[in-house]
């Protein structure tokens, strides 16, 4: 009996040295983190607004961690494919994307794609939302938002709006409008939102609900007219521009998003070490300006709050595709 407990206790032993030994070498990887250049995902082409943020966080970080920060470009499938190569990547904190609400939240909704958000990735923190811009041409009848409404009510399926794809944002919000106003409108897909603002202002489309980058220039320039913004309240970077619920339309917030992605797996003190960062870079005044230029508002929210916000979106989109059976193509 002696010798069993002997044993026992020694088993016991030995394994809580592993243990300790195991914790203890984990912390010493977060306080050396990074001792070599760090990988960014982008999943989508370069010089678009996910391209452009990446880049600026990338300075931001690489200062804060005294490595470089590497960009990496993997886009196609509408995001997936750049999600899909950072759940295969080790789980050591060398590489981490940028995901938005496209591959993160909305694909899965409308095909298969060969990654399991809640299983292959650890979300870190929210770092930016904006808000989308119904445009119209100037030279459009439309001067706000109930007359565009009335002469959708009036002649149904007249009216046809821009999208940059299938379960796109702007997709989406042309379809939230639909059921919030109880009209129907016309979704004209395109393979970018540039295609279809170059339509826009051709007066080829009735009206769009853009993200902000590629439309403001043409809003300060008057060659398009912004009818209502898809924030809460009022954008401190758009002013001027009412809410969906200002123009007469309760109901309709649908905001573009980006957040911090690790692969599963990735040890807590490293994802600590991440949102430590995050927290730091996401407060710097010239990292605010230089996302503000872009349409966009930068923050930091904790992991909780963060996938609590994934919830919501997902919850969100989940009922309206289903309702309108909408598919990637």
């Amino acid at each position: 009996m002696n010798f069993v407990m002997t044993k026992l206790w020694k088993n016991i032993f030995q394994f809580c040295i592993v243990v300790f030994s195991a914790m203890g070498l984990l912390q010493a990887q977060a306080q050396t983190f990074p001792n070599k250049p760090v990988k960014l995902v982008v999943t989508y082409p370069p010089g678009g607004s996910s391209d452009l943020m990446a880049r600026i966080m990338g300075q931001k970080l690489s200062e804060v961690w005294g490595q470089p920060v590497i960009i990496e470009s993997k886009p196609g499938a509408a995001g997936s494919i750049g999600m899909e190569f950072t759940a295969r990547q080790p789980a050591d904190g060398y590489t981490f994307v940028v995901g938005n609400l496209g591959p993160a939240s909305v694909n899965p909704l409308i095909t298969k794609v060969p990654y399991n958000m809640d299983k292959d990735f650890i979300p870190v923190s929210l770092t930016a939302t904006g808000p989308n811009i119904l445009v119209v041409p100037t030279a459009s009848p439309f001067k706000n938002l109930n007359d565009l409404l009335v002469a959708a009510r009036t002649k149904p399926n007249s009216l046809n709006f821009g999208t940059s794809g299938p379960g796109s944002m702007s997709h989406l919000s042309g379809e939230l409008i639909m059921r919030q106003a109880n009209v129907k409108m016309v979704g004209v897909p395109y393979k970018g939102g540039g295609l279809a603002v170059n339509d826009l202002l051709a007066a080829q489309i009735d009206l769009m609900v853009s993200d902000a980058l590629p439309v403001n220039q043409h809003i300060k320039s008057g060659r398009l007219r912004a009818l209502a913004i898809t924030s809460a309240k009022r954008s401190p970077l758009s002013p001027d521009i009412p809410t969906f619920a200002e123009a007469g339309l309760s109901g309709l917030v649908a905001v573009n998003w980006w957040g911090v992605f690790l692969p599963a797996g990735t040890p807590k003190p490293i994802v600590d070490a991440y949102y430590s960062a995050l927290v730091k870079i996401m407060a710097n005044p010239d990292l605010k300006e230089r996302f503000a230029g872009l349409g966009v508002e930068a923050l930091a929210s904790t992991q909780d709050e963060f996938k609590a916000f994934l919830a919501d979106e997902k919850n969100k989109y989940a009922k309206l595709i289903a309702d309108n059976n909408i598919k990637a193509e």
